[in-house]
């Protein structure tokens, strides 16, 4: 099938569109409904009438925007009517949801008159913390928007004209910086005169862009102070009249430094191209075809030409889903009566500077594993970039709150873990870590060093204050890697062939003396980073160790068990998996080092594992899990367990409820334990799962992980008697970041 085909079969699968309604609160029980509706919910309506303000506290205003259209100009399709605009309001609605958390009511007004528009959206505002006007056509949407946005005390966004304004406007930042020319002085075409160019134009004013450097065509040509005392073109258009003689885009063309292109595809050529000034910069926005091609573009000249378009088959896609979602975010968080200037200007820049950070793997991976980094060809973020949320919701908060837009302030940090939070529950757990790490730094060893996913994450980790890093491998490879990706830091480097190692092999040779190691042997051994990384934690010379980004676990284990080994009061270690859930946190242990555990490791094991938990804020209840229940099965390999949990019980330094021998679901559905074992320890599911064996854990945690919708973060190793944390081969750079975090957490606490 086509593209329509599939379009049409996706729209009218059941349930038929794309959104539905579901609820927040509880509604299983006669009482949930009496306090959802009838007679509960008189007591919030009530505070509402002594206190409007508090409709954002009992009620979902403060997270629901209207997305409102007549469907006058829908993109690429013209006017369609309200009706027919359904389809891309709702699709408006699932990237609202998608990228910031925020609901939405799309609705289609079928009205021409901008008076009747205008006093229907006005009558909305008890119902919206803000609102998205989406396809309305120029020049009635100025008039609409400028309107309710003076007699609305909520945020009122006319998406087609700003959207495009802000995220061109980030990348006309980064692009003037990239060819070395100041804003101020860039001569800027534009082609195409509607809403979005006339928005566009004025916000690039805002920026930094000069006025009278701004020439502006439609399809009459330059728009000229003597077409405009001739009535020739509208109010809106007026004021980017310019006292210069009448031509075509192609006279406007010549000379300039920067083409801004909303209108239509085709209608730009090479030797336009050829014309500009040097090193141009081309924003060729019209959808679906540009006004001049990438390849086209490129090919005109020999110089630096630097292309955006509206395609996301092209480097630097202007799409507005870097905007809106991260802006109505912001805005409704501190319950802002206006989007303006100033958080618009906030937005763009935001964006301009999350550009120049490194980016993330799944970002990478997702635009074909193709390297990404600052410059001519990236001047502003991927649309499925998870960070814009952290950086642009924060920076429009702020600049609604300095601009006096707010009526409530906000803690900046505080509010970017709230956000994290709205992305997935592994983010705000490992928000506790983070924060932990931050408060005291230590020297975190990686003894992969050189390879680059090691080496943007010691930068991270640099640029966060979260450790120290340590990278053990080849300098020069090391400091190439860095420079190539415009990692501007300085990392401790120790390189095995330039570095003395006398000191660290004579420890080596100390310690596995008696264990077949020669002194010759020591010398070779300590030139391989997981041994030289084991030994430079065993003697004080860094606080924590991560390996095994290249290794097969097993080989990456062995080092650091053989020279740094199991904590005094532990015999073994273990391998742990956080796995997160909407609402929920469990830990499964062993999932990567004890093939058949006794009871005496069963026992052992849970007790390092609720240690673990609590380094995340968690409180530990643990369940043994075996395929019986307390004693309805009685063999061997469910007595094991049964004994295990039996011994933890009976042990006065076990602080937390622990129970077992249990199934899974026993463990972790509430209504079993408390309906058919009441009499079991456990009042509460678990949160920390103890399987039998490795085979089980490693089974259950990837099931849930790639079926049940969890994420995973470990392998976290414990029991060891210095930090060692074990990665899995292939792992991205956020996982190293985020296990060097507990690393350094877990060497405050030894400290």
């Amino acid at each position: 099938m086509g593209l329509d085909e599939d379009s049409l079969a996706y729209h009218k699968r059941d349930p038929p569109g794309k959104i539905e309604i579901s609820t927040t609160k509880p509604t299983n029980t006669q009482r949930d409904l009496s306090l959802a509706y009838s007679p509960g919910v008189a007591a919030p309506c009530l505070e509402i009438e002594k206190n409007p303000d508090d409709a954002y506290t009992y009620t979902a205003k403060g997270n629901m925007v209207g997305v409102i259209s007549n469907g006058s100009a829908v993109l690429g399709l013209g006017d369609i009517g309200a009706q027919a605009s359904k389809p891309v309001m709702e699709g408006k609605g699932v990237l609202f949801k998608r990228f910031a958390d925020i609901d939405v009511f799309d609705i289609e007004l079928d009205l021409d008159d901008p008076e009747a528009i205008i006093a229907s959206v006005k009558a909305m505002e008890p119902t919206f913390g803000g609102i998205n006007l989406e396809d309305i056509k120029a020049p009635e949407c100025f008039t609409i928007e400028e309107r309710l946005r003076e007699e609305m005390n909520i945020p009122v966004f006319h998406d087609d004209q700003h959207g495009t304004a802000i995220i061109s406007g980030a990348a006309l930042l980064n692009a003037s910086d990239v060819v070395d020319k100041d804003l101020d002085s860039l001569n800027i075409v534009f082609s195409g005169a509607g809403a979005s160019a006339i928005a566009t134009a004025r916000f690039y004013v805002s920026l930094g862009a000069k006025k009278e450097n701004i020439t502006m065509c439609d399809s009459s040509g330059i728009i000229t102070k003597q077409r405009a005392e001739e009535g020739d073109v509208n109010e809106y258009k007026q004021q980017f009249a310019r006292d210069v003689p009448e031509g075509g885009l192609a006279d406007a063309m010549e000379g300039a430094d920067v083409f801004a292109g909303l209108s239509i595809g085709g209608i730009v050529n090479q030797e336009m191209v050829k014309s500009m000034a040097s090193d141009p910069i081309i924003f060729a926005m019209a959808n679906p075809d540009p006004e001049i091609t990438y390849e086209d573009a490129k090919a005109a000249r020999d110089d630096m030409v630097i292309m955006a378009t509206g395609r996301s088959d092209y480097p630097n896609q202007v799409n507005n889903v870097l905007g809106f979602p991260f802006i109505f975010r912001g805005a409704l968080d501190v319950r802002a009566s206006e989007i303006n200037e100033e958080m618009k200007i906030a937005a763009a820049k935001a964006l301009a500077r999350l550009a120049r950070q490194d980016v993330p793997d799944a970002v990478v991976k997702a635009y074909g594993d193709q390297p990404i980094q600052f410059g001519p060809d990236y001047i502003i973020p991927k649309p499925v970039d998870p960070r814009v949320l952290f950086e642009v919701a924060p920076a429009v908060a702020k600049a609604a709150i300095d601009s006096d837009a707010s009526r409530i302030e906000l803690d900046i940090d505080h509010y970017v873990e709230k956000l994290e939070a709205r992305l997935g529950k592994s983010r705000e757990m490992m928000r506790v870590v983070l924060n932990k790490a931050k408060l005291d730094p230590k020297r975190v060893v990686l003894a992969e060093g050189d390879d680059e996913k090691m080496v943007r994450a010691a930068y991270q980790l640099v640029e966060q204050g979260i450790a120290e890093p340590i990278l053990i491998g080849d300098r020069d490879r090391i400091w190439e890697t860095s420079q190539r990706l415009g990692l501007e830091f300085e990392p401790e480097i120790v390189d095995p062939d330039q570095s003395n190692l006398d000191a660290y092999a004579d420890r080596l040779y100390e310690l596995r003396r008696r264990k077949g190691v020669t002194r010759r042997e020591a010398d070779e051994l300590i030139t391989d980073g997981n041994y030289l990384g084991s030994v430079l934690v065993e003697m004080g010379d860094a606080d924590a160790m991560l390996t095994g980004l290249t290794h097969h676990y097993p080989s990456a284990l062995r080092p650091p068990l053989q020279v740094i080994g199991t904590a005094e009061d532990a015999n073994y270690a273990a391998g742990v998996y956080m796995l997160t859930f909407k609402n929920r946190v469990i830990f499964c242990v062993d999932t990567t080092v004890n093939l058949d555990p006794t009871e005496e490791v069963l026992a052992e094991i849970t007790k390092h594992t609720a240690t673990l938990a609590r380094r995340f804020n968690v409180e530990p209840r643990a369940a043994l899990l075996s395929y019986s229940n307390f004693g309805s099965v009685d063999n061997e390999g469910t007595a094991k367990v049964r004994r295990a949990a039996r011994t933890l019980r009976a042990d006065p330094a076990v602080d937390f409820p622990v129970d077992g021998e249990m199934q899974a679901d026993t463990a972790v559905v509430k209504s079993i334990l408390d309906g058919t074992y009441e009499f079991s320890d456990l009042k509460k599911s678990a949160n920390v799962l103890v399987f039998p064996n490795l085979e089980a854990g490693n089974i259950a945690y990837k099931l849930l992980q790639r079926l049940g919708g969890a994420e995973a973060i470990g392998p976290m190793l414990v029991g060891m008697d210095k930090p060692v944390h074990v990665l899995q081969r292939g792992d991205e750079v956020k996982d190293i970041v985020n296990l060097a975090s507990v690393a350094v957490v877990d060497a405050q606490e030894n400290n």
